[in-house]
């Protein structure tokens, strides 16, 4: 599938119908997830990016983590809309784990004492345009995806199952699959009032 980086830009959209099929090969995910992390920028060129790619039953496993843990804060009455919700994740092919490395973090802010407190930040920063690229790329192959946030809620959980190191800092988990049903219509505020060029 062929598409220009402005088409894959206006069409990636949060995809909450999703199949447990694929429209690439296992293979093909794990090569544009790859070529995204290595080209993704980072502050400092710290590549403090990390990611998992859930398939399968350990995609399945990763959903029933976050319903358990759900089930302990969410009030009973209010479960079964909650429920729904993972279980549309869950009926995805796969889940993008996406983390930084706060190894990483801590020994720029020792090297750089100067911009100590910006390196979180930045890291947050270079974190969210990984996630972007690689919505993008699921979008050009075809595949549906949204972006989720259970962290800190399911972060020991994730991290005991699958040997998670303590420095990933989980950021956020990016549910995948064969979209079932087209997206609603989105709105737009004008971009005359979200944009300013100066001459």
């Amino acid at each position: 599938m062929s598409k220009d980086f402005y088409t894959a830009v206006e069409k990636r959209r949060s995809i909450y119908s999703i199949s447990k099929e694929s429209t690439i090969s296992d293979e093909r995910i794990s090569e544009i997830i790859g070529h995204a992390i290595k080209h993704t920028p980072s502050a400092f060129n710290s590549q403090s990016s990390r990611v998992i790619v859930l398939l399968s039953k350990n995609h399945d496993k990763l959903w029933d983590l976050t319903k358990e843990a759900l089930k302990k804060v969410v009030p009973l009455d209010q479960f079964a809309a909650t429920e729904e919700k993972i279980n549309s994740f869950q009926n995805g092919y796969g889940t993008v784990l996406f983390f930084e490395d706060q190894a990483v973090i801590h020994s720029l802010q020792q090297q750089f004492a100067l911009y100590k407190d910006n390196f979180p930040i930045w890291s947050q920063q270079s974190s969210g345009m990984l996630q972007y690229v690689v919505w993008n790329a699921l979008e050009i192959e075809g595949l549906g995806a949204s972006l989720q946030h259970y962290s800190p809620l399911i972060d020991d959980d994730v991290k005991k199952e699958w040997r998670i190191p303590d420095n990933w800092k989980l950021i956020a988990q990016m549910p995948f699959g064969k979209p079932t049903a087209a997206p609603s219509e989105k709105s737009f505020q004008p971009v005359e009032s979200r944009l300013k060029v100066f001459k």
